[in-house]
């Protein structure tokens, strides 16, 4: 991630003052940054993690070295400064670590080496201390443009006996150009940097007490005659963070966590190539994982109020209702990315496994959105069954609960996985909306398999699949059942050949269910007009229909909204008038 994270504290004499900040470096370092920038050449490895080699860049300095990188350095002049709110000595280069992965290098000292940016970190340190402060001055804040960069700023206390009021004010700000990224980023920073400010208040908050306990220096102050705070102040009043803190590795620590908070941060969100516009999978995708999101972190935020107050059995079984919920999204979500099927390989295998009417069957209730139940003792056979099965459904068709104790009404799930004990209603097993597949201990070796060594696991199973309402040999089925079983006995075709047709056979019947969509709910046009649109399509079979209105119910909410916002617009009305 281009950005720089950096540690600011107001000093009572001169103000806003950047104390630490850590940059990311693509291209070799600056000249003056520190010579000897991979290990074995005079820089040791501390340590390893995530990816990151840490180092620290400490060389000798020769006087007239020091003073001539003082003299050109773009950080305020040594007068201006208090030196005992300096994070480095004088004469350290500074941190630095390497990343393997991507050869990136981190880079920590007090301030940027260049000018330019060191204005930026300048500008985004005192207005964090001074004008752009959220209320109570403790807590998150974003501000920025486009000219000095984004910022997001954490304004913090840190306890210190000797400080007017007994705590001294510090921020940690993330400056990026990107504004889009870093709002993005907003939960994650605001985590992480919380986590950082509270490991530095933890650790004042001990020497506080201690010196406290050994002089109080409130009674102390008290019976002091008054005299202006700023003239009866010793030299030992102004205190380093190292020295609240009672930390000597301090800054090392702070470079590892700002070091690895940029690394995570850039590699927790990626930029796609979409050519064209994003299919109805993808944005339903997008919108699953932003409610997971959103869900997640409400569920945390109860949490954290049932810590405070008793919870009671309701509430209890609220937050378990919620969580099995967010877990069904979460498992669904990640079901969607490609996974190694370690039972069922493909539709092709699952075929071959089945038997060819079997599968139709099965197949035939799946497009129409009845509900699949498979009955195992293996719950990893069920879940790759349904992996399998579910390439033939948009994304928003699918609601699966891979593995469940007691049956599921339908509106639930169209993917139900049950152990072999559990019972199915009477009327579920009767009715024509749904199809059982049991997976049955084989007397003998399955037909199927002959001659598959890899089926081995699958040779012990006796496969039987019923439906209250069974589909016939003749049948002409839905045109896109008929389109999938002439590519998977195609055996020229490969099964990468095969999925990418799966693909392109999904986006041509979703095509279609966004025209009927239009026409029929928005349009709101009349039944005639309807069966010549269908006929148009080329869908005006029973089969069809019904997979066309089920397949409905997977259009993503930012297409619908899409399409009636164009209804409802002035433009649109006219057009239409």
């Amino acid at each position: 991630m281009n950005a720089i994270v950096a540690l600011c504290h107001f000093c009572e004499l001169h103000g806003p003052r950047t104390l630490f900040c850590t940059e990311v470096l693509h291209a070799p370092l600056p000249q003056g940054a520190g010579a000897g920038d991979g290990p074995g050449q005079g820089e040791p490895a501390e340590e390893e993690e995530g990816g990151i080699q840490m180092s620290s860049r400490i060389r000798a300095h020769s006087p007239a070295e020091g003073a001539s990188a003082e003299s050109s350095s773009p950080g305020p002049k040594k007068s201006d400064m208090c030196e005992r709110f300096r994070s480095l000595a004088a004469g350290h280069p500074g941190y630095i670590s390497h990343d393997k992965e991507t050869s990136i290098k981190y880079v920590s000292h007090q301030h940027p080496n260049h000018p330019q940016l060191f204005s930026i970190v300048r500008q985004a340190c005192v207005r964090s201390l001074s004008c752009e402060v959220c209320p109570g001055r403790e807590g998150p804040i974003f501000f920025g443009d486009e000219q000095h960069g984004f910022v997001f700023s954490h304004t913090f206390f840190i306890k210190d006996s000797l400080a007017r009021g007994f705590q001294r004010w510090y921020s940690i700000v993330a400056i990026m150009m990107d504004r889009i990224y870093l709002i993005n980023s907003w939960p994650f920073l605001l985590a992480k940097i919380r986590g950082i400010i509270d490991g530095l208040q933890g650790k004042a908050l001990r020497v506080f007490e201690a010196e406290q306990f050994g002089c109080p220096q409130r009674a102390q102050r008290m019976n002091t005659a008054f005299t202006p705070f700023l003239h009866q102040r010793n030299g030992n009043a102004a205190r380093s963070l190292t020295s609240l803190t009672s930390d000597d590795h301090l800054w090392a620590c702070l470079h590892t966590s700002f070091a690895w908070l940029l690394k995570a941060c850039g590699s927790r969100l990626t930029e796609k190539l979409l050519e064209g516009a994003p299919t109805e999978d993808t944005l339903v995708q997008m919108e699953k994982l932003a409610d997971l999101e959103e869900e997640s972190e409400s569920w945390a935020n109860s949490e954290a109020e049932e810590e405070r107050a008793p919870a009671l059995l309701e509430g209890v079984e609220r937050r378990e209702l919620s969580k099995s919920s967010t877990d069904s999204l979460r498992s669904d979500c990640a079901g969607w990315q490609p996974r190694k099927l370690s039972v069922f390989k493909s539709l092709r295998h699952m075929r071959q496994v089945l038997g060819a009417p079997s599968f139709r069957t099965l197949a035939w209730h799946v497009l129409m959105g009845n509900q699949v139940i498979w009955k195992s003792r293996d719950a990893e056979l069920v879940q790759s069954a349904f992996d399998v099965l579910r390439t033939m459904l948009p994304v928003g068709c699918v609601r699966i609960i891979p593995y469940s104790g007691q049956y599921e009404e339908a509106y639930r799930c169209n993917f139900l996985g049950l152990s072999p004990h559990v019972q199915v209603p009477p009327h579920v097993l009767s009715s024509e909306f749904a199809v059982t597949v049991e997976a049955r201990p084989a007397a003998r070796s399955n037909p199927n398999l002959a001659g598959c060594e890899d089926d081995q696991s699958l040779s012990k199973y006796e496969f039987v699949v019923t439906s209250g309402s069974p589909v016939a040999a003749d049948r002409v089925g839905p045109t896109i059942l008929n389109k999938i079983e002439a590519a998977l006995t195609n055996q020229n075709l490969s099964v990468d050949v095969v999925d990418q047709c799966l693909i392109c056979l999904k986006e041509e019947w979703m095509n279609k269910v966004k025209v009927l969509f239009k026409f029929t709910k928005v349009d709101s046009r009349p039944k005639e007009d309807t069966q010549k649109l269908l006929s148009i399509l080329g869908a005006s079979e029973e089969d069809n229909v019904k997979l066309l209105k089920f397949w409905m119910t997977g259009l993503s909410k930012t297409y619908k909204s899409h399409l009636m916002s164009t209804v409802r617009s002035p433009t649109a009305s006219e057009s239409r008038s």
